[in-house]
């Protein structure tokens, strides 16, 4: 066994062999994975449909096609482009095609469930544009339309994003729509978090409000890892196109278009539907059996597939308790809560998503007894020097994973 394989069946081993919680994540099909490592791998596909920079593109040109179709169906658009690589290519793309260097952009705070390529310091668009933030309520821990409107007709801003990586409730696009009319300001509505719930009709559409839709493939919608953008406007197709090639990136990856294809229809299924309703009965029954066991759930609960658990009230950090519940093969990430004193490598609380352990059938009983050794772990963290706490979790853990294997190779 070489290097290479040594590292491949040791990763499938981590995923079999561990509960992932991690709300970025899911498990494509192995259909999905088989197209993305397909002979497609090997060509270079520089341009757009029967407008190739490269020759030899004829099955090129029908694989991109035919994703196009599928996913203008799924989501009831005019237009789609699927070559970005991921759903921060797909941000950066919009924001190129819409602004000028230093113009505004409003967008939610880090902190408070927005993303890094939504105009973050840290990130590109917080240094090539000019960043103005909006947050949640403090009390509620839902957006604060006010305060999105207060900032928007204070500063003007080009573009408005609404979406986010850590917010799990019902974001209300019209009021977004109705403030970035009032401003005069473009509405960028990102659902990569939310794209599978959408598609099944268990979250509202921004497809009505939004002039542009941006999204991953790989989160509820379960393919491939890779971006999409989204829109219904003529001109703005054209202005997205030219912002994606030749604007930021070259060549796609036709590999991964043909294996967002394929993931494409699978979502076109009757059993898609039952899969996201499961995803999201499961979340929300999480987050209840969490809020029993006395964590507290931002927002008192969720609409989505996600949570976040401030841990505050329990005196430990993001990090600590990451860093034990992976001992007993548990992962989930660190996550900043609003007005968060830690930084975000320490972080005040933690992301719960639901996305994979539905995938991997998981139903009420598994999440019951999850739900209790996470409370073990929380509750008898000053005993962690007896090995036969963890010990025992993670032995019930492991007999878990194997009653129910990802894949069967």
């Amino acid at each position: 066994m070489n290097i290479n394989e040594f590292f491949f069946n040791s990763e499938v081993y981590r995923q079999e062999l561990n509960i992932n919680l991690i709300a970025s994540e899911n498990y494509s099909s192995k259909n999905v994975l088989f197209h993305q490592s397909s002979c497609f791998t090997n060509k270079y596909s520089e341009g757009y449909y029967k407008n190739r920079y490269y020759g030899g593109c004829k099955y090129v040109d029908e694989i991109e096609f035919l994703a196009i179709e599928r996913v203008k169906r799924l989501f009831n658009v005019k237009h789609a482009n699927v070559q970005p690589h991921s759903g921060s290519q797909a941000n950066f793309a919009v924001l190129n095609s819409l602004c000028s260097f230093g113009d505004i952009i409003l967008c939610m705070k880090l902190d408070h469930g927005g993303h890094l390529s939504h105009g973050a310091k840290i990130n590109c668009s917080g240094k090539i544009y000019y960043p103005i933030y909006y947050g949640v309520n403090h009390i509620s821990g839902c957006i604060d339309y006010d305060e999105v409107k207060r900032m928007a007709l204070k500063y003007k801003p080009k573009v408005i994003i609404a979406g986010g990586s850590a917010y799990s409730r019902i974001i209300n696009w019209s009021i977004f729509k109705n403030i970035a009319n009032n401003v005069n300001a473009y509405l960028v509505a990102d659902i990569s978090h939310l794209a599978g719930l959408i598609i099944a009709g268990f979250y509202p559409s921004p497809f009505k409000f939004a002039d542009i839709v941006t999204t991953t493939t790989h989160k509820t919608l379960r393919g491939p890892r890779g971006g999409l953008i989204l829109t219904n406007n003529e001109e703005l197709k054209k202005k997205i196109n030219f912002s994606i090639f030749p604007g930021s990136q070259g060549g796609s990856l036709v590999n991964v278009i043909a294996a967002k294809s394929v993931s494409f229809k699978e979502a076109m299924s009757y059993d898609f539907i039952l899969y996201q309703k499961k995803i999201l009965d499961n979340a929300k029954y999480f987050a209840n059996r969490m809020m029993y066991h006395g964590f507290m759930v931002s927002s008192g609960g969720t609409d989505t597939h996600l949570f976040l658990i401030n841990l505050k009230n329990k005196g430990v950090t993001g990090k600590y308790f990451e860093y034990f519940c992976e001992k007993v093969n548990i992962i989930f990430n660190k996550n900043c809560i609003s007005n968060d004193f830690c930084s975000s490598s320490i972080a005040s609380g933690i992301r719960i998503g639901t996305s994979s352990i539905t995938s991997r059938g998981f139903k009420e009983t598994e999440i019951l007894y999850l739900s209790n050794w996470m409370a073990k772990i929380i509750n008898f963290s000053n005993s962690f020097n007896d090995k036969k706490i963890l010990y025992k979790i993670k032995s019930d853990v492991l007999n878990l994973c194997k009653s129910f294997p990802i894949y069967i190779f």
